[in-house]
Formats: structure tokens, C-alpha cells, sequence
């Protein structure tokens, strides 16, 4: 007798059949009425419940010898507990992948075609299963969603060239010119399930529409960040067109938006600006590209009043949305980079951008109020460390100090000036050599702050500054006299030296280190002048002007 006699006398009765399959279909119309309910404790145990369920089920199905009648009872609540186990980890995980690989040994087992191919991988499995001639037309429905989700998992792990076979195989196309994963997703027909099938969470259709929108909102994204713009704009286009959420479409607008500002139509841009604000509850990413945007356009106001809201709206926190219970476009893309046009960095990040931005127009009492804000916001704690000089988006604290000092001074907020650069040196100030050594030297015995030297010089000669604009020449003098003093204890590497290690941070920091002696030199000289004395002024001014000959200040005043 053959086997697949024997499989088929092993079949479970009718009854026990309709049994197993009144229980999923209970389960999965549980899943779909915790959908409306609000996130909570509650709701996740309940999910969590109907997911042990269905592995009960599942485990039931599959103690039994693979049958075909079985088989797409089987399949249908192996779909359903992959659907439910990723919306409740929001991840794809190697237990999905070998859930796959196990459902298609099962079907290659019922058509006696596994044997020595027990080993093959996933995408041999795949090519066997969809191949397989006897496959009964009942099972194909249930393959296709599996098929999906298999899609799915190969797509937010980057793995387009097995994606492509996949959809090759169930499009019945092998050719080069089938190889385009948005013409083969869009090609792709699942057939349609029978109206007295097992119930599931998700049809294959609906997973086919979230494939799409994802693809071409990934590849766009990618295509935006490598300068391809013509190529971003079709595919973002494609994606906008497509099935999506409203803040997935708030995203695909705000990167069509990106995408407009740089190929030079800021007016089209803005409306997808605008469009993204109105679809969307996360405004950060619209609000940033609009304040790159007014900034392109020289309207400066208006990219200050964007920075504004934007901090602001990074400032309040979001109540999170019960996730839903089914694989949406979100879950399969990846989390932004720092160059993608959906990230916006953290508050402080943005308050910085804000508080320099105004430094930089010349709009001096709002840089200083906004620095003040942001030191504020750093020294609470309740926002992360900024990165060091080495790697951007953001200055490090030191750094962020001595930018609000400036930004007091020019405001004409000298004595607040003054606490902010004496909070710096008494945080940093520890951290000098006591002896002289060279800017190698220093950058490789204080690791964690290699600028310390540089940071405490340029606090001195900053509260110097501060000294002068209150008319106290004395303690100016003796500012700038400490800052030199710094700066001459840490002595350069000669040229041969330099040249060797080829640091270029260490010659930016060499560079660094010339111009704050020079307007040392040049600051002390100015109250030399002040005071009348004119010879000690020559001697500093002349000195600048060594140091730092291509200074045009060193120059005019030597």
C-alpha cells in the first residue's frame, strides 16, 4: 500500500476537522474585535491569549501525518499565528522563517516529493511547492498569503534577490526582464479565497497592497539619500498611490516634499509640506523639511517660526496607538538614518539648530534665550548626551556652553555670559594637564575630551570678552592673560610629526589652536590700547600676527 494511501486513511474525521476549524475561526474573530479596543494591559493579554490558541491548534494540526484535506486548515492557522506573533513583537524573527520552512515541508510531504530535499533552504522549498504539479486548486489561496508573508519577512531583511525568485515563481515568469520587484509585486494576482474557507486576519491581496506601498517607499527613500531624484520622485509617487495608513502617507509626503526642494520646485514641495502636516500626527519631519525649505527660499522668518514648532512639538509626548493586529506598511520599513528626510533628531538637537540659526542671522537676544533653554534642557537629564565633534548631527556640551556665551555677549548679556562659561570651567577644568606637553599628547591622554585644552581657553577668552563689554578692564586683561597661558602650555607637533600621524581632526584642532591665540593676543592688545599702553599692544598685536599671519584683524591692527 502506498503512502500516500496510508496518509490519506490517516485523515482526521470530518468531525474533528470542523471542530479545529470552528476554533480558529472563533480565534480570529477575537483578534479582530481587540482590534478596536484601546492599548492597554488588557488588550495585550488577550492577544496573547489568542496567540497561544492558535500554537495549540497549530501543534494539533501537526501531530497529525500531513494530509491534504488537513492541509489547508493547516495552513491557514500557520498564517494566522505568524500575522499574530509579528504585530504582537513587531519584528520578524528566525521562529517565522522556520514556521515557513515547516509549513512547505508539510505540503512537499502530502505530495511524496520531500525526501532527500528535507535540508533544502527556503527558497528551494518555495521553488518544490509552487512547482509541485498535484497541488489541489484549494490550497493555492492559502499559499499565496503564505507566500506573502514569506515576501514580507525577505523584504524588511533586505533580501530582494530571493524576494524576486519568489514572486518570478508565483507570477510564472523567469525572465531578466521580470526582475523589477515593483512590476513583479504588481503583477502579482493571488487568487481569490472561497467564501466557506477558514477565516484569516489578512487575505493575500491586502498583504500584496502593503508590499507595494513598502517597496516603493523603501526604494524611494533610497533613491532620495543617493541623489537619484528622478528615480525617488516615481517611486515616492507610486507608494503616495498606493495603499497606505495616514501617517505613512504623512512620511511618503514629506519625503516627496524632500525630494521637490532638491530637484529646485520649493512651490510643490510646500504643498506636499502642508499635506504631510494635515495627514500626519507626527509633525517633526515635515516641520525640519520645511525649515531646509524656507531657509533654500531666504525667508528666514519663517524657517525660525518652523524650528519653533518643531521643538515644541518634539517637546510634547504622544499618547501610542494600539498596534494593530495586522502587518502594515510601518512594520516592514526600516527606522530612519540620520540622512533620510523622516529623521529629525531629538528636541535638544532641534533647540540647537534653532538657538545657531539665530546666531547666525544676527538675531542675538533669541539665540540667547533659546540657548539658555537648550542648556537647560541637557543639564536635566532628561534628553540624551550629545554626540562628540567627531560625530554629527550635534556639538558636544563644552561645545554648546561657549556657543551660548557668545550668543550672550552679543545680546549684550555679559554677566550671564559669565556664569555660563565659569559652569564650563568648572565642570572641565579638572580634566588640563598640569605640565606642558604637545596637542598629541594631550589628545591621547584625555580620550574621553580631547578638546579640554581648547574648550577651557576659549572659556577664558570669552569671560575676557565679557569683562570688556562691563568696562572692567582689569579682570579682561587677566582673562585673556589665562587664556594664553593655556594655549602656550599646549604646544603643536612640528611639521614632520604632523605630517606622519595625517590626523586631520588633530589639524583642525592645530588650526583651532592658532586662532584662539591669535585673538588672545589681539583681545589682550585692544585693552593694552585702552589703557595706553601702547608698546605691550605692538608686542601682542605683532605676536598675532606670527601666529596667525593669514588674519586680516592680526594685520590691521599690527
Amino acid at each position: 500500500m502506498s503512502r500516500r494511501t496510508l496518509l490519506g486513511a490517516s485523515a482526521p474525521r470530518a468531525s474533528c476537522l470542523d471542530l479545529w476549524r470552528k476554533k480558529n475561526d472563533r480565534l480570529v474573530g477575537q483578534a479582530k474585535e481587540v482590534m478596536t479596543q484601546k492599548c492597554g494591559l488588557r488588550r495585550q493579554q488577550v492577544i496573547q491569549d489568542i496567540l497561544e490558541g492558535l500554537r495549540g491548534l497549530l501543534y494539533s494540526l501537526q501531530g497529525l501525518p500531513a494530509a491534504v484535506p488537513i492541509l489547508p486548515l493547516e495552513l491557514t492557522v500557520t498564517c494566522n499565528f505568524i500575522i499574530l506573533r509579528v504585530s504582537l513583537t513587531q519584528s520578524f524573527t528566525e521562529d517565522q522563517a522556520q514556521g515557513i520552512q515547516q509549513a512547505l515541508k508539510r505540503v512537499l510531504e502530502t505530495q511524496e516529493q520531500l525526501g532527500p530535499r528535507s535540508e533544502q533552504g527556503l527558497r528551494e522549498l518555495w521553488v518544490s511547492v509552487l512547482h509541485a504539479s498535484s497541488l489541489l486548486p484549494d490550497l493555492l489561496p492559502t499559499l499565496h498569503l503564505l507566500a506573502g508573508l514569506q515576501a514580507a519577512l525577505w523584504l524588511s531583511t533586505d533580501h530582494l534577490g530571493d524576494l524576486a525568485l519568489l514572486l518570478q515563481t508565483l507570477n510564472g515568469t523567469q525572465s531578466r526582464a521580470s526582475e523589477d520587484l515593483l512590476l513583479l509585486l504588481k503583477t502579482w494576482s493571488p487568487p481569490v479565497v472561497e467564501s466557506d474557507a477558514p477565516l484569516i486576519l489578512q487575505d493575500a491581496k491586502g498583504l500584496r497592497d502593503i508590499l507595494l506601498t513598502a517597496f516603493a517607499f523603501r526604494q524611494g527613500l533610497q533613491e532620495l539619500i543617493t541623489g537619484s531624484l528622478p528615480k525617488a520622485l516615481s517611486s515616492l509617487q507610486e507608494a503616495a498611490s498606493s495603499r497606505c495608513s495616514r501617517p505613512v502617507l504623512a512620511q511618503v509626503y514629506t519625503a516627496l516634499g524632500n525630494c521637490l526642494r532638491k530637484m529646485g520646485n520649493p512651490q510643490r514641495a510646500l504643498l506636499y509640506l502642508i499635506a504631510a502636516l494635515k495627514e500626519g500626527s507626527s509633525w517633526g519631519p515635515p516641520l525640519l523639511e520645511a525649515s531646509r525649505l524656507y531657509r533654500q527660499l531666504g525667508n528666514t522668518t519663517a524657517e525660525l517660526e518652523s524650528l519653533e514648532l518643531l521643538a515644541e512639538a518634539l517637546s510634547v509626548t504622544h499618547s501610542s496607538e494600539a498596534p494593530q493586529i495586522l502587518i502594515e506598511v510601518e512594520l516592514l520599513l526600516p527606522q530612519p538614518d540620520p540622512a533620510s528626510p523622516l529623521h529629525c533628531g531629538t528636541q535638544s538637537q532641534v533647540k540647537h539648530l534653532l538657538a545657531s540659526r539665530c546666531l547666525q542671522m544676527g538675531r542675538a537676544e533669541g539665540a540667547a534665550e533659546h540657548y539658555l533653554d537648550l542648556l537647560a534642557l541637557l543639564l536635566d537629564g532628561s534628553e540624551p548626551r550629545f554626540s562628540p565633534p567627531s560625530c554629527p548631527p550635534g556639538p558636544c556640551m563644552p561645545e554648546v556652553f561657549l556657543e551660548a556665551a557668545i550668543a550672550l555677549i552679543e545680546a549684550g548679556r555679559a554677566q550671564d555670559a559669565l556664569t555660563v562659561c565659569e559652569e564650563l570651567l568648572s565642570r572641565t577644568s579638572f580634566l588640563l594637564p598640569k605640565m606642558p606637553r604637545s596637542w598629541e599628547d594631550v589628545r591621547k591622554g584625555t580620550k574621553e575630551l580631547p578638546h579640554c585644552p581648547l574648550w577651557v581657553s576659549a572659556a577664558h577668552l570669552l569671560q575676557g570678552q565679557a569683562w570688556v563689554q562691563l568696562r572692567a578692564q582689569k579682570e579682561a586683561v587677566s582673562e585673556f592673560s589665562r587664556c594664553l597661558e593655556l594655549l602656550f602650555r599646549v604646544m603643536p607637533k612640528d611639521k614632520d610629526q604632523g605630517a606622519a600621524s595625517n590626523c586631520e581632526q588633530g589639524c583642525r584642532s592645530d588650526v583651532a589652536l592658532q586662532h584662539l591665540r591669535a585673538a588672545a593676543l589681539i583681545s589682550r592688545g585692544l585693552e593694552w590700547v585702552a589703557s595706553g599702553q601702547d608698546t605691550k599692544a605692538l608686542q601682542d598685536f605683532l605676536l598675532s600676527v606670527q601666529i596667525c599671519p593669514d588674519s586680516e584683524e592680526a594685520e590691521s591692527e599690527g
